[in-house]
């Protein structure tokens, strides 16, 4: 029994670097590879859930795609909120970080207090958003009426809807921008603004011309980690409309859970995914070129 409790032991120490990592390799293949690739090979078969077993089709679902005008729809949706969300996010949290970054007092329970909305679960904020911006009995109305202004119909009409939900996406998330952007401004050289204010550069000169270049691959960074959820948003959008008035807020990622769960066509809303999964892979790798030759400059 020693010897063999010793061979073990020694075959151990010599591949300890295969021997410890193995358990989280493991479970990342069970947790991520597999999903992913039964969801591959579900996108070429044509399977309805509780009709049958799947049957391959080959790429059949894909075709069916260029002729889907929801799917177009989908893309449309899913550009216009993700595009209103992440401006509006990336230009807040840069200004609100530059605020943060200045020295004043109580700034710790400021920014304690400016982080709520990250903390949050998403589907809780869509509740309360969703009571909020009710037409007939939501606050909205009521701080809109107060100031004089006209009450809007927000999420109930198709051509507010998804600056409304735009404006959840930005209430919610702007804080995890700005605590990213935050990180980057202090980890700044000083040399450079000190040598700027000897040469008489005024607040808005330094920004423009070194905080902005400086902070640039940040930017950058940080809407490529806001963008790997937005571009596939769900939790926000569904508790609140479930991709209504319509199909006026019904983004690509929305129309694929449809597609799955609600029409129960497994295959065709696979292939659907891995559509949504490819537009987020191809965004992410052009904004990581953009960062590296950010870094480069």
């Amino acid at each position: 029994m020693k010897q063999v409790l010793g061979t073990f032991s020694r075959f151990i120490d010599r591949r300890q670097a295969l021997v410890y990592p193995a358990p989280a390799v493991i479970a990342l293949f069970l947790i991520v590879v597999v999903p992913i690739g039964y969801n591959l090979y579900l996108a070429f078969t044509k399977w309805t859930i509780g009709l049958g077993d799947p049957r391959f089709i080959g790429v059949d679902n894909f075709i069916e795609l260029f002729g889907d005008d929801r799917v177009l729809n989908g893309l449309k949706v899913m550009i216009y909120f993700s595009g209103l969300s992440l401006s509006i996010e990336l230009i807040l949290g840069l200004l609100i970080a530059l605020y943060f970054h200045r020295q004043f007092k109580g700034s710790e329970i400021v920014q304690a207090i400016y982080i709520f909305p990250f903390a949050a679960t998403p589907v809780a904020v869509a509740l309360i958003w969703r009571i909020m911006l009710n037409p007939e009995i939501g606050v909205m109305n009521y701080l809109l009426e107060s100031v004089g202004l006209p009450g809007s119909l927000w999420v109930s009409s198709a051509r507010t809807v998804i600056p409304a939900l735009a404006m959840v996406d930005v209430w919610k998330w702007t804080p995890m921008i700005t605590l990213i952007v935050l990180a980057g401004l202090k980890s700044l050289p000083h040399d450079p603004y000190e040598a700027a204010r000897i040469d008489g550069a005024n607040t808005l000169q330094i920004f423009w011309y070194i905080t902005l270049p400086l902070i640039r691959p940040v930017l950058i960074a940080a809407l490529m980690l806001r963008s790997l959820d937005n571009l596939k948003e769900f939790d926000i959008i569904y508790t609140i409309t479930q991709g209504g008035p319509g199909i006026a807020s019904e983004t690509l990622y929305l129309y694929s859970y449809n597609v799955g769960f609600s029409f129960f066509k497994a295959g065709y809303g696979s292939a659907l995914m891995v559509v949504v999964f490819l537009i987020v892979l191809v965004f992410n790798v052009v904004m990581n070129r953009m960062r590296i030759s950010a870094q480069d400059i």
